[in-house]
């Protein structure tokens, strides 16, 4: 029996490792073949027999402390959205409450240190409790939560620094004769303890920010279905009815401006639909009885019905969100680097002050044992991830930012990460390259022509007609000054044209196939303009009469200013580019050639491009996809780094990781640039934050007392933790002022 692939929604995951926890404890239950987390839409895709109990992969999950939800797809998405609107709004009072306390609490500790104020550390206790054990309860959940797992992260190395230093601080206040009456100057962290809570907190909202807008490119494109739909009954009488009732085989109703419901065929009447979501191509394409047509695509001017052949899940549209949610999910959680650090540097931390503890009280003398208890508490202190939690997210930021001065909006570290790794350019033709609309850009006359009159009659002709490529025309005339001459009698021919009458002559304007259909021949003073049109791709509209061919107009679909030197650019930067489009191979290879790109595909669908995608990462390329459309979506979401185009789709811009705001490729070259130069970053400010915990945490234990009988003051290792994250904030400011 084959097995099933099925995605459920998962709650309460916050971070890589929350994500492998959950994989883990699916892959152990018997019939599971494989799971696959979605961090970003906090989703799982699992593989599992058919035999397999949903309600039993639910209390698996369950019992590693996280949520999943196996009811119908409806009620699912009701409780997530419910769960992620609560946990976000928790999330954004805890920062607004933490800063909003932590600032004074800061100001008092810090400000008046030599110069205390009555009941200064009681005030500051009172400061920093909401903050530690309300706002930051989610860490030591988490913490408690690593500990039955066996395992830490930076939950856990958050909860014992901002944990200990409140509670070293508290007994410090209540008890300081305990330490007085024994030469000890009591410490007080408090600030510290509150200061980590609200780093990490706010860290935690930005990430929580960037996820949120990730995952609504798939609500966006389930929206691209109507919730109602006509149906023609057997009678022909007309309701409105839920697209879920629709079933194979019904007859529907598209209007002008309808978006169709569902995939059929044509039964009656015709139209032009735009086609853009599947195609990427500007030009809409026209359908008449007989001809297929997609859930998601929008009827433009004329009225049609279409007889129902798949619906549901089986639409086009909806193998298109599937594949979107699919390749989100199927790449390898990334583990967080601070996270990686704190799993190794936890326990190393702890060990470490669980031993100067025992060496003190062994050679400590007569007050061995207290020297060993205040060193090991200085040392866990001292251990503050303050430097470590802001080494990426100030790196990060301070790139975004960069990024967007410049026109580049970068979504989430993943994608500056992986963007300076890239090898490969996949580019969309459409909209990336091209200007995206068919324009104008060649004219012919038959000689002997009165141009200017016959010119006044083209355009009174295409003025009226609701043909996708006339619009280009009445632009390019009217552009030229040419002043519309009123005709009569106008029709349109299916498949072929339009006619109309001017004065006692009938004037056809309409494709090679409509000439031909009339038996008309093509003069040879054309044949050299047409020829060369034909190389390049262009579409061609012949104006013409019953006896010849007045005139010919080349449309087609321009690069855009700048987009070979781009191309250029990339290549002489070792990147090989690559070029998809789903217009024909001609005008594919017309682009090709004069953009220099050497490897391409026409023709190709939205899954034809993240195949190709696949087939690029299956050869080890780190491949970038740059698109604009909603049939990039696919392809984007299954590429290591996606990039969109900023007057592009919403749907294009919310999967891709990051946006080219102008539209100019040149940017790619610079997000690149950006992409090294913020990892460089975080790599300096990580070292730096390691460099302050190797030498303070040896020197906080007390390895100078027996060369120097020096010992780590209370107030000197605040200040050290407050230079290091000055340090790494100061580094990360240098990249406002590098040049990319």
């Amino acid at each position: 029996m084959d097995s099933i692939k099925k995605s459920f929604p998962v709650t309460g995951m916050t971070c890589a490792s929350c994500a492998l926890k959950v994989e883990k404890a699916l892959q152990h239950q018997k019939g599971v073949s494989s799971a696959a987390v979605d961090l970003v839409g906090n989703t799982v895709t699992v593989i599992f027999d058919p035999a397999v109990n949903p309600d039993n992969l639910k209390r698996a999950v369950q019992a590693a402390g996280y949520g999943l939800l196996t009811g119908d797809e409806a009620a699912n998405a009701e409780e997530v959205a419910r769960f992620h609107e609560r946990s976000q709004k928790v999330l954004k009072i805890s920062v607004l409450c933490s800063i909003f306390l932590s600032v004074p609490l800061v100001i008092l500790e810090m400000f008046f240190m030599h110069h205390p104020v009555p009941y200064q550390h009681v005030i500051a206790g009172l400061l920093a409790a909401p903050v530690v054990w309300i706002c930051g309860f989610r860490f030591f959940r988490g913490a408690i939560m690593q500990l039955k797992n066996r395992s830490s992260n930076m939950d856990t190395l958050v909860a014992l620094s901002a944990g200990i230093s409140y509670l070293f601080s508290l007994f410090n206040v209540l008890f300081p004769s305990f330490w007085l009456s024994r030469g000890f100057e009591p410490g007080f962290y408090f600030e510290a303890s509150a200061v980590v809570i609200t780093f990490v907190l706010l860290g935690k909202l930005l990430e929580d920010r960037a996820k949120s807008s990730t995952s609504a490119a798939l609500k966006k494109l389930i929206g691209l279905q109507p919730g109602k739909v006509i149906l023609i009954d057997a009678d022909g009488k007309e309701r409105i009815v839920g697209v879920a009732d629709v079933k194979p085989g019904d007859v529907l109703l598209a209007k002008p401006g309808d978006k169709l419901a569902v995939d059929g065929i044509v039964a009656s009447g015709s139209s032009f639909v735009d086609e853009s979501m599947l195609t990427g191509e500007p030009v809409a394409v026209e359908k008449l009885q007989g001809a297929p047509v997609y859930c998601g695509t929008i009827n433009q001017k004329g009225s049609f019905t279409y007889s129902a052949r798949k619906v549901g899940s089986e639409t086009l549209l909806s193998q298109i969100v599937k594949a979107v949610r699919e390749a989100q999910s199927s790449k390898a959680p990334v583990q967080k680097q601070v996270d990686k650090i704190a799993s190794v540097f936890v326990p190393v931390v702890l060990a470490i002050s669980v031993v100067t503890l025992i060496v003190w009280s062994i050679l400590g003398g007569e007050n061995g044992f207290l020297h060993g208890l205040y060193a090991m508490i200085t040392v866990l202190v001292i251990a503050c991830p303050c430097a470590l939690g802001l080494a990426t997210p100030t790196a990060i930021t301070v790139g975004v930012g960069r990024g967007a001065e410049n026109g580049i909006l970068v979504k989430d570290a993943e994608a500056l990460e992986m963007a300076g790794k890239i090898d490969t350019i996949v580019l969309d033709k459409t909209g990336t390259i091209t200007i995206g609309k068919p324009v104008v850009t060649h004219t012919a006359w038959r000689q002997g022509a009165d141009a200017e009159k016959l010119s006044s009659v083209f355009l009174g002709l295409e003025t009226l007609s609701e043909h996708p490529l006339a619009g280009a025309i009445k632009i390019f005339f009217e552009s030229e000054g040419v002043q519309k001459t009123p005709v009569t009698m106008f029709s349109a021919i299916p498949g072929g044209g339009v006619t109309a009458l001017y004065g006692n002559e009938i004037y056809f304007a309409g494709s090679a196939n409509l000439l031909a259909s009339m038996n008309i021949s093509i003069p040879d003073e054309f044949k050299t303009d047409l020829a060369n049109w034909e190389k390049e791709a262009a579409t061609i509209v012949y104006f013409f009469d019953f006896k010849s061919i007045l005139a010919a107009i080349a449309l087609s679909d321009e690069i855009k200013a700048g987009s070979v030197q781009a191309i250029n650019e990339l290549v002489q930067n070792g990147i090989e580019v690559h070029m998809l489009t789903g217009d024909n191979l001609a005008a594919a290879n017309a682009i090709a050639e004069k953009t220099g790109i050497k490897h391409f595909k026409a023709g190709a669908s939205p899954k034809d491009k993240a195949e190709y995608i696949i087939g690029l990462q299956k050869a080890g390329r780190v491949v970038g996809m740059v698109g604009d459309g909603i049939n990039d979506s696919q392809a984007l979401a299954q590429a290591d780094v996606s990039i969109a185009m900023g007057r592009g789709s919403d749907i294009a811009m919310d999967v891709a990781k990051a946006t080219i705001v102008s539209s100019d490729l040149n940017k790619i070259t610079e997000l690149i640039k950006l992409s090294r130069q913020t990892i460089r970053l975080i790599r300096q400010n990580l070292f730096w934050a390691f460099v302050y915990n190797v030498v303070g945490i040896p020197i906080a234990a007390g390895i100078l007392y027996p060369i120097a009988g020096i010992t780590l003051n209370p107030m000197i290792a605040g200040l050290a933790m407050a230079m290091s994250s000055v340090s790494v904030v100061s580094n990360s400011l240098r990249l406002r002022w590098k040049k990319l």
